[in-house]
């Protein structure tokens, strides 16, 4: 029989053991929990438990709103007013001015202020030109209406009342509706020209991706060049010659960054008599025009443009913006629209020649039908 010493000694070793374990899982403890809140403790980890662990540890950053862009404009950052582009587009000889959703001439979609669209998703409209950074915006028209501060709740409610008074019209009524102000106002003054405000710095913005030197035309040509871009949207894509050519600089041309250091290399030198380059020079000109007004550069330009369907289609509205172009026009926009003018060939539809035409032609036979029974 074991005596009382000896195991007492036992659970005396068999204490100590236990609380040594106990020590060792709370140092382990400690370690690990101090390696976790330690920047390197990932690198100390098995390669198979990194990933994970590093992305548990990397902060969420939420994505950027595509409208943001939008939302930060201001004023400052184009050479013409907005204001007085705003009032242009919504007048009759442009774009119109209808407070009730109305439909598309072509798509039959809902239209409405200033031509705004209001069921358009959100697109993807790629930079195909590798000289120009700026990139293309084109986002929902929920997301335009909510950037706008307008009710989204409100946005859905007149696309359902849309579609009921499409169904019950048909489009051709509904039209005559909204030329004769027929429609009952769905929206306030105030609340279309936030819709026609967002849509305008989104035609900037997209200006900007369209010439890679819109900051360098004049207020006028940028003015001009928006426009274009709020009437067509995507569509300006397939106006390559147009493109191509205001992205172009004209022979010859110095470009602003050319012409500043030339400026400063003669202020430098001779502060009374600077060069003649940087003498004509002044910051803000026309990228093609930086050196001297290239009227023929800009003649070209406005060509593109003069000799296409659209122009002869739309007359009215496109004198106006390709006279825009023109560098004299902030001079005397008057010649400059003239000038426009006098090359633009309206599409003329005879239809009550027509009509009269085939009057006749009816009657014609009419009569000779009566001859030939008379015989």
């Amino acid at each position: 029989m074991m005596s009382v010493r000896p195991k007492l000694a036992i659970f005396t070793v068999a204490l100590a053991t236990a609380a040594s374990a106990r020590i060792t899982v709370a140092q382990a403890s400690s370690t690990a929990n101090k390696q976790s809140q330690s920047p390197v403790a990932a690198q100390q980890l098995p390669l198979q438990h990194q990933a994970p662990l590093l992305d548990w540890m990397t902060p969420r950053l939420l994505p950027p709103s595509p409208i943001q862009p939008l939302l930060n404009f201001k004023d400052s950052d184009v050479k013409f007013s907005v204001q007085q582009l705003m009032y242009t587009l919504r007048d009759n000889r442009h774009e119109g001015w209808v407070l009730a959703a109305y439909p598309d001439p072509k798509t039959s979609r809902p239209l409405i202020g200033a031509g705004f669209s209001l069921d358009l998703p959100a697109r993807e409209h790629a930079q195909h030109d590798p000289l120009n950074s700026n990139q293309f915006l084109e986002p929902s028209s929920a997301q335009l209406w909510q950037a706008a501060g307008l009710d989204p709740q409100h946005l859905q409610a007149m696309l359902a009342q849309y579609d009921r008074e499409l169904s019950a019209w048909k489009k051709r009524r509904f039209q005559r509706k909204a030329r004769t102000d027929s429609l009952f106002p769905q929206i306030s003054e105030e609340d279309a020209m936030k819709l026609l405000r967002i849509s305008t710095i989104q035609a900037i913005h997209n200006a900007r991706a369209y010439c890679r030197n819109f900051d360098q035309l004049t207020g006028p040509q940028q003015m001009a060049l928006t426009q274009l871009v709020y009437q067509m949207g995507v569509n300006l894509e397939e106006f390559t010659n147009f493109l191509s050519a205001i992205n172009t600089p004209a022979p010859g041309a110095v470009s602003p960054s050319a012409a500043s250091k030339l400026l400063a290399t003669a202020s430098v030198s001779n502060v009374e008599s600077p060069g003649p380059i940087a003498a004509s020079y002044s910051p803000g000109q026309t990228y093609a025009s930086a050196a001297s007004p290239n009227e023929e550069y800009w003649d070209s330009v406005q060509g593109t443009l003069i000799h296409t369907d659209w122009a002869r289609r739309y007359s009215t509205r496109a004198v106006s913006v390709i006279a825009m172009l023109d560098p004299s026009y902030g001079s005397d926009p008057y010649q400059a629209e003239a000038k426009v003018r006098a090359e633009v060939r309206p599409l003329y539809r005879h239809r009550h020649h027509r009509a009269g035409l085939h009057t006749a032609s009816a009657s014609h036979r009419k009569t000779a039908a009566r001859r030939t029974h008379k015989s």
